[in-house]
């Protein structure tokens, strides 16, 4: 695996710089921020990340390890290609990623270009325990005092999955009926999790219900 890269740089364009690694020119995909930081001439370091597909070998670079880091992770959750991943650290620095997805705020997620409410989500639920703010110890939950801080994120998660407004809070208030714990936690991609599954075994019950009467 390519970790690193250092060597003169050789080119700076739009999306990609090629750094001259003694005569041989390695080209590598990086946001803008870590672009700009590159001069022509001079020299670079780029912490890289090497995608393998059946038809092509890329090369991705960071201006640091925890902006790699947090690129690996990002392309674990489903539907999140390199592109999508580079996009999400070219609006959002390693840390906000951390805090956004520990907290279960999938609307900083939306705004990244071409993700929307539902990959938000999707990003919130996978990362959960994945992505954790620095000084933070793994599998913390961050306290909240108020059911404002986290109640209107869920219900903005379920609306994007199809449920209406008035059915999902509803729901949220049902599941967690049974487990009070998660709404003194306040951690948002738990909650949502919680609620999904209750939806899941009351959709369950209400089958069994209907063939009894059958």
């Amino acid at each position: 695996m390519i970790s690193f890269l250092r060597g003169t740089v050789a080119h700076v364009g739009l999306s990609s710089a090629v750094i001259d690694l003694n005569g041989a020119g390695m080209s590598v995909n990086a946001t803008p921020q870590t672009l700009g930081s590159l001069r022509v001439g001079g020299e670079g370091k780029l912490f890289t990340s090497l995608i393998v597909r059946e038809d092509s070998l890329t090369l991705y670079g960071f201006g640091s390890d925890d902006e790699r880091e947090v690129f690996d992770i990002l392309l674990s959750v489903s539907g999140v290609g390199p592109r999508l991943a580079l996009a999400v650290l070219a609006v959002h620095e390693p840390e906000a990623i951390r805090v956004a997805a520990h907290s279960g705020d999938g609307k900083a997620f939306t705004k990244v270009p071409g993700i929307g409410p539902k990959v938000g989500a999707r990003i919130v639920l996978e990362l959960a325990g994945k992505l954790v703010p620095h000084g933070t110890a793994t599998g913390a939950t961050p306290a909240v005092s108020a059911e404002a801080a986290w109640k209107p994120q869920v219900v903005a998660a379920m609306t994007s999955l199809g449920w209406s407004e008035k059915d999902a809070t509803s729901s949220i208030d049902k599941s967690l009926a049974d487990a009070p714990e998660l709404a003194e936690k306040g951690n948002v991609a738990e909650i949502l999790r919680a609620t999904l599954r209750w939806l899941g075994q009351d959709g369950a019950r209400a089958g069994n219900r209907a063939g009894a009467r059958g």
